[in-house]
């Protein structure tokens, strides 16, 4: 059965959810960076909102957010997110609900519309290639995390091509020690059932997003870093097998 259906789906992906994700990027992209220019980048991050639902209700991926009594939209900190799939990126931006800061590869910057838009709001590009370039990207960036503006790592640095979690690397963790921030441990689930890493074969499906309480991070030091990386791995591990829904579901609306 579960066959027959992704047969089916086919030409919907196609004919329908492609266009859809074209034009959505072009169009929200295109309004961004003028939002940005008018109204400055807080304003104008919204539309990633907008254009994370969007894509979400075409799929389409229902979200069920878990944990939202965690979140301060006072508190500036350093979410942590483990990495399935691309569609974390529609959850997150999508659900999450706060002010932040992507921390993404260089190579996202050259795509067409989003890459602009991306860099008017304040988003953060670095090159993995060059560990100094990288490093002074973070550092010029810190000016932003302030106010309840947060900044979201993926620590495995790269999608995960099964269930398991890949090694952290340290980034995320240095720069929550060195600005004094809490880190805010989510977990996403479901959405490599969706949209497998490394691939297109891409297919409707329910993610959930799990918040977890905020980890003070006063109590670790450059010497106990490995401590709070174990910490917070444990957390985000902690809810990753797949679980029947049983929280509210809040569709792809707008």
């Amino acid at each position: 059965m579960n066959r027959v259906l992704r047969i089916l789906y086919q030409p919907y992906k196609f004919l329908i959810f492609a266009p859809v994700v074209i034009l959505s990027t072009s169009i929200i992209a295109t309004i961004t960076v003028g939002l940005a220019a008018v109204v400055g980048p807080k304003a104008a991050g919204k539309m990633g909102i907008i254009w994370s639902r969007i894509n979400a209700w075409a799929t389409p991926m229902p979200v069920t957010v878990q944990g939202r009594e965690n979140i301060n939209r006072e508190i500036s900190c350093v979410v942590v997110s483990n990495h399935q799939s691309q569609y974390d990126i529609f959850v997150l931006y999508g659900w999450l609900g706060i002010d932040f800061k992507w921390v993404m590869k260089q190579e996202l910057r050259n795509i067409p519309g989003l890459g602009i838009a991306c860099e008017k709001i304040g988003h953060i590009f670095i090159d993995r290639s060059n560990t100094q370039a990288a490093l002074d990207s973070i550092n010029a960036a810190r000016e932003k995390i302030v106010n309840g503006t947060s900044v979201l790592f993926f620590p495995e640095g790269t999608r995960s091509k099964n269930a398991k979690m890949g090694t952290f690397k340290k980034g995320a963790f240095r720069f929550a020690l060195d600005l004094g921030l809490p880190i805010l441990p989510v977990t996403i689930q479901g959405t490599r059932k969706i949209l497998p890493a490394g691939s297109f074969d891409l297919f409707p499906g329910r993610a959930i997003m799990i918040i977890h309480p905020l980890v003070d991070t006063s109590k670790y030091s450059d010497e106990t870093l490995p401590d709070l990386m174990d910490a917070v791995r444990k957390i985000i591990a902690s809810d990753l097998s797949e679980k029947p829904v049983v929280q509210h579901v809040e569709a792809g609306r707008l």
